[in-house]
């Protein structure tokens, strides 16, 4: 809904529409998500083959999620700041590579997590 409009919001089917609508455009356009995704079928066949508890399947799940969620987030705030500024401005890189910078903490941060998750899964249980 546009801010002083008085249109109704969309209903809950349209609105899951516009979501699928959204990541389908993110899976087809661009690269670093379908290298998170391919990651997390990566995570999940790996889960299948040492026979992860369901603990450690939530957290492999959870953590693959978030990942995504977080990649999603940068590529709305870099498609939004190339729209307010298409000619190079330091404001609109310094943006995106903030937006980036937190993909890969999160990144970083669930790659520990997941050596965690499987070292246990391999050498103690």
């Amino acid at each position: 809904m546009i801010p002083g409009s008085k249109s109704d919001h969309p209903g809950f089917r349209k609105s899951f529409l516009f979501a699928m609508q959204g990541f389908r455009t993110a899976v087809t356009t661009e690269r670093n998500i379908k290298v998170m995704l391919a990651a997390g079928v990566c995570a999940v066949v790996a889960g299948l083959v040492v026979g992860l508890d369901l603990l450690s399947w939530a957290v492999v799940i959870l953590c693959c999620g978030v990942v995504i969620m977080a990649e999603l987030f940068n590529t709305a705030v870099e498609t939004v700041v190339d729209l307010v500024s298409p000619e190079f401005h330091p404001l609109a890189g310094r943006a995106k590579d903030i937006a980036a910078a937190a993909v890969w903490v999160l990144s970083t941060l669930v790659a520990v997590v997941g050596v965690l998750v499987f070292v246990n899964a391999i050498f103690f249980d």
